[in-house]
């Protein structure tokens, strides 16, 4: 069993669900960035996404925008990234680990070597926002062999009879794009997700994760209450921007800002109990 698979069960079997807390790679520093996913753990994180720094990003809103800006401009590199993710698991092998960007930098790094690098440092699963399941080939028989899980996005237009085939071949578990529109924007209310998350279960039995518009704890915890998991991002990120010097440097605030968000944000969603 796969860690994501294994760390859903568990959660199950607690009766809640998941916090999934997102960073970007390298943003604002490598130290910084660092310390932010080392800590996350222990606030509370179930899981984590890391976003891999990219110029051209097409799903996220101005704030991941230009926390992969400030990563860019820190170094970041899909190589760096990987090994950041070697670091956590030199003192964390339980924690699931997800790797979220986009396609363009897999291919100039190379899909096969990038799936077989990710899998050694000890990453657990993949997002390509803008790879279409009409040209998943290109990555997922790499990743399936590696035993990295496919991640798909689900929006709120993908309708009934297109499902079934996004949803062939993923793993892990579905992200559920709450919103039409960007991340960070604006976010979905409770009864639209109510409405939208039990039409997901009938076609797949993997858990469900939502993200693009949860932000606060009170949305965190609604998140788990209809879902299986609530992603966290730009939120966190304009914690973190915040907290940045006149410089765009960070603080000494900025890792204790943000892991205390997250600590709020699990403790919310710790709070929710649902049927096991």
């Amino acid at each position: 069993m796969s860690r994501i698979a294994a760390r859903f069960a568990a959660l199950k079997r607690e009766g809640r669900g998941a916090l999934i807390p997102f960073l970007e790679a390298y943003d604002p520093d490598l130290e910084t960035s660092t310390a932010i996913l080392h800590g996350m753990p222990e606030a509370g994180a179930d899981l984590i996404e890391i976003g891999m720094p990219f110029t051209d990003p097409m799903a996220d809103g101005p704030t991941i925008q230009l926390a992969g800006q400030r990563g860019l401009k820190a170094g970041a590199t899909l190589l760096g990234t990987i090994a950041m993710v070697r670091r956590f698991r030199e003192t964390d092998n339980e924690t699931p680990v997800i790797l979220m960007g986009y396609l363009n930098p897999i291919v100039a790094y190379g899909p096969e070597r990038f799936c077989v690098d990710a899998a050694a440092a000890g990453v657990d699963g993949l997002i390509a926002v803008d790879l279409p399941p009409e040209e998943a080939d290109m990555l997922a028989p790499h990743a399936q062999a590696n035993d990295l899980d496919i991640i798909r996005l689900i929006a709120p237009t993908t309708d009934e009879a297109r499902l079934p085939y996004v949803l062939e071949g993923s793993s892990g578990f579905i992200y559920y794009v709450s919103i039409t529109g960007v991340t960070g924007t604006r976010s979905a209310s409770g009864a639209d997700l109510a409405a939208a998350i039990p039409r997901l279960r009938r076609f797949s039995k993997l858990p469900i994760a939502i993200g693009f518009g949860v932000r606060t704890p009170a949305q965190a915890a609604e998140a788990t209450s209809i879902a299986d998991g609530a992603v966290v991002a730009s939120a966190l990120i304009e914690t973190l921007a915040k907290s940045l010097d006149e410089h765009g440097r960070a603080t000494p605030e900025t890792a204790v800002l943000v892991l205390d968000q997250v600590r709020s944000l699990a403790n919310a969603v710790r709070a929710v109990r649902v049927a096991a």
